[in-house]
């Protein structure tokens, strides 16, 4: 805004309940509408998504194209063409309140959140609102009672962080509960640590360049990394996808180990090894058993770099349980054919072999189990730590492997402490050093945290113990939810115990772009801007840090929806000015921290010398300029291996795990004596899988990430015509199986389990092992009156169980559903539309 918010919320009394603002206006009584904004009318500008930065073209003030600033690759990527309808449909675009509470908050009759109508507020009485409930349940719960661990893919941008504002937020008025882990990662960020020293899941990879030249073969696992790579956390800069056309273009030989063959399978011709969902750990013993019986393993690497095999040997020969776990037994598990196994064993051993493995494997029961197993199969093999060959976890999110650059890396927004409240009064922020406790203390959110995936275990549940990575977590009695930047009702798995669980605290508050699902299970909804609505400032390239992507403001504010930062600042001010300063540094705008986020990676690219390739123009210049900064990766990034300087010298260079070895064995593990996670890889035997369906549940459901969505955001979008089958989410079916129940292409069926049933249309293929269907996660809950999800949301039929006791991660990839043709009248998809009571 071309007026400084600094003069902003001036007005309103210190205490709760007091605030008095007009909506839409400024302190000078200028209505925000009518400020001219500095915005381009007709032209184009640059900005950035999660799918990569974005050329916008404006026509009187409205975005009416969208496109890729530049292509680096001859693939499209179909989300970049999507942004005049993640501006104009399916948004919130006033402040709302369920009826039930807004007549009484003391007794709002939770059992109605997600089926009673909205009421329209105005902004300053659901600000003033959601500050008074909030301090509410303080008063009767303290911190322990308000949950804000919010998790999600928020909008791309540095400042207009949601989480992290509304992170700040909490922590400035007094501490809140808060959640470890996501569910992408859930177990694996858990394990690893125990088996190499750090979480690995989002750690920098092997260069890409080393596996060109180096690597004979690259085995992708469980991933498909054409659909994944179209996406980043920050914004995507297209290289990883690069480099995977350079693969197709080399004679490296590449193999596919998935029940589906991916578009990652198709495109680079590769072999495609099929096995039965959640059978990975028993492959992989297989080919280790084998690979023992051949005398085909690197004792020497064993010895030197890793500790426990003799342990985990002995469990493979039977002499911990009683059966071996040879190959035989490994093929009537996974149901490959035993001279496959011992083929594929063999082929790592004698060539260079680069595994990348996607996350699908350990979001399963027992999810700890398949990248602890992979290190221990790449330890046999002896390649960890050489150019060509070992593993890799982050080869198909946000572009792992792509070299590093050399350049400036933007900064964002801190949560910030707690801050110190004495008698309901704020007093101020700690000084740093500063030792405070007892009464003069909220809470901090460490002290109150539990697992992601246990969202709905928590609320359902408080006062229940669980154990959790070697320690006991006592879940607290969660009256208050505010949740940003995520989509919880359609990412969490067991729809209908989650629903059950959002019913029970008193107050749930969202601040939401869109009417998803999880904003019509609120009480109180905020609109809030999209990013192209706001300034902002992001990277892209993950782990390249490719270049530094202004974020400018493309169009107005749709109707009284507002920034998270401005939302934020102004419950701020309900709480007192000293408050309100706390939380904006003494009144900072947006651009202001934008322009301190840039100047310090200006600073740092100036401590580089003369010698730097890449100067950074002021931050005036760049803004004005409005177009990427673009980094080049030096020699040793391009020369970068993965576990390198261990390999070179295991002491000097120790991993960060109890031995400072690769632990094949955890003694710490040991020391837990779970029953679902061991001292060393284990099979376990998964609670649902193909190995115990039966007539009521015959197909092993599959919940892959879309490749047309990121999660269930695009899912409003117009995109969804190219893929949804008579509106619903597709499914996708072996041909012999559609055969045997009497379906086609085209058709609607009825896939249901004894959690819940759902709608999908019918896409069959040869592509998919038969007994195994996919209906990718994302697609929004569309629920009727009985339960039935009209447009397909899959976690209607998904498991909310615990991998377990270890890391308590989700297992959406283990599960068991039926089909049945839908013979009936189809339903009208209600999910994209605006709830009763809101425009």
């Amino acid at each position: 805004m071309s007026i400084d918010r600094r003069k902003f919320l001036k007005i309103g009394a210190a205490g709760v309940g007091a605030l008095s603002l007009a909506p839409n206006l400024l302190a000078n009584g200028v209505e925000a509408s009518k400020v001219s904004l500095g915005l381009v009318q007709n032209g184009t500008i640059v900005t950035a998504a999660h799918w990569g930065v974005l050329k916008l073209t404006i026509k009187n003030g409205k975005v009416v194209k969208s496109e890729p600033y530049e292509k680096l690759t001859k693939m499209d990527n179909p989300l970049w063409y999507q942004t005049p309808d993640m501006i104009y449909k399916s948004r919130v675009r006033f402040p709302y309140v369920r009826k039930s509470y807004l007549e009484n908050p003391d007794k709002p009759k939770p059992e109605l959140r997600g089926k009673e109508e909205f009421v329209r507020v105005s902004y300053e009485d659901a600000i003033k609102l959601i500050a008074k409930e909030l301090a509410k349940t303080r008063r009767q719960k303290g911190s322990s009672g308000v949950f804000a661990g919010s998790y999600g893919w928020k909008s791309s941008g540095n400042m207009q962080n949601s989480r992290i504002l509304l992170h700040r937020f909490m922590n400035v008025t007094g501490g809140y509960v808060g959640v470890s882990g996501d569910y992408s990662t859930g177990a694996s960020q858990v394990i690893m640590p125990y088996v190499v020293g750090s979480i690995e899941v989002y750690e920098q990879q092997t260069s890409w360049e080393n596996i060109l030249s180096d690597s004979k073969i690259v085995v992708i696992w469980g991933a498909d990394p054409l659909s994944t790579l179209r996406i980043s956390w920050t914004a995507n800069e297209q290289k990883a996808l690069a480099y995977f056309e350079k693969l197709r273009s080399s004679k490296i030989k590449v193999v596919c180990i998935d029940p589906i063959r991916t578009e990652t399978a198709k495109f680079l011709k590769a072999e495609w090894i099929a096995p039965r969902p959640n059978t990975d750990v028993a492959l992989m013993m297989g080919m280790a058993s084998h690979l023992i019986a051949t005398n085909k393993v690197n004792y020497e690497f064993l010895q030197n770099y890793t500790t426990g095999f003799e342990q985990f040997k002995a469990y493979l020969e039977g002499k911990e349980d009683k059966i071996v776990k040879d190959v035989k037994w490994a093929s009537a598990i996974c149901g490959i054919d035993e001279k496959v196994i011992m083929a594929l064993a063999e082929r790592f051993y004698d060539n260079p072999t680069m595994i990348m493995s996607g996350w699908a494997m350990q979001r399963a029961h027992h999810g700890e189990q398949p990248h602890w197993m992979l290190v221990t199969l790449c330890s046999m093999l002896g390649q960890i730590g050489t150019k060509g060959g070992g593993f890799g976890l982050s080869y198909h999110y946000s572009g792992g492997g792509v070299p590093t650059c050399k350049g400036g890396i933007i900064g964002g927004m801190s949560a910030g402490p707690v801050g110190i409240w004495k008698n309901g009064k704020f007093v101020g922020m700690p000084k740093a050093g500063a030792k405070l406790g007892g009464a003069e203390w909220l809470q901090n959110t460490a002290s109150h945290s539990f697992p992601l995936a246990r969202i709905a275990d928590a609320l359902l549940n408080p006062g229940k113990k669980i154990d959790h990575n070697g320690s006991k977590i006592t879940y607290p009695n969660i009256d208050f939810i505010y949740w940003v930047g995520g989509n919880p009702l359609v990412h969490h798995q067991d729809t209908n115990t989650n629903k059950k669980a959002w019913r029970k605290p008193r107050t749930v508050v969202v601040n939401e772009i869109y009417w998803t699902p999880t904003a019509k299970m609120a009480d109180i909804v905020m609109p809030v801007t999209s990013s192209y609505e706001r300034d902002d400032i992001t990277m892209a390239g993950d782990y390249s840090n490719m270049q530094i992507v202004p974020m400018k403001q493309a169009v107005a504010p749709l109707d009284e929806s507002k920034d998270d930062y401005e939302i934020f600042s102004d419950l701020c001010k309900v709480y007192g000015e000293a408050v309100y300063n706390a939380y904006t540094e003494n009144g900072k705008t947006a651009k202001d921290f934008i322009k301190e986020y840039y100047d310090s990676a200006l600073k740092q690219t100036q401590a580089f010398g003369e010698a730097f390739a890449t100067p950074m123009p002021s931050f005036e210049e760049f803004w004005a300029k409005n177009e990427p900064v673009s980094f080049e990766a030096p020699a040793d990034s391009l020369e970068w291996v993965r576990f390198a300087d261990f390999i070179e010298d295991p002491i000097l260079n120790a991993l960060g795990t109890e031995s400072g070895l690769i632990e094949i064995y955890s003694k710490t593990i040991e020391k837990y004596k779970y029953n679902d996670c061991k001292a060393h890889p284990t099979w376990f035997e998964p609670i649902e899988w193909l190995g115990n369906a039966n007539t009521e549940a015959p197909f092993h459901l599959i919940t892959s990430h879309p490749a047309n969505r990121l999660h269930s955001q695009l899912c409003h979008t117009s995109l969804r015509e190219k893929y949804a089958v008579k509106g619903r989410e597709p499914i996708l079916i072996n041909k012999k199986d559609a055969k045997k129940i009497g379906v086609k292409n085209g058709d609607v069926v009825r896939v249901f389990n004894k959690r819940g049933e759902i709608l999908a249309g019918v896409v069959t293929s040869d592509d998919i092992m038969q007994g195994v269907v996919r209906i990718c996660e994302g697609g929004w809950v569309d629920q009727d009156e009985n339960g039935l999800c009209k447009y397909g949301g899959v976690n209607v039929l998904t498991l909310d169980l615990p991998t377990s006791k270890l890391a308590n991660g989700n297992i959406a990839h283990t599960g068991l559903v039926n089909i049945e043709k839908f013979t009936g009248t189809l339903p009208e998809i209600t999910a994209f539309l605006a709830p009763k009571g809101a425009l």
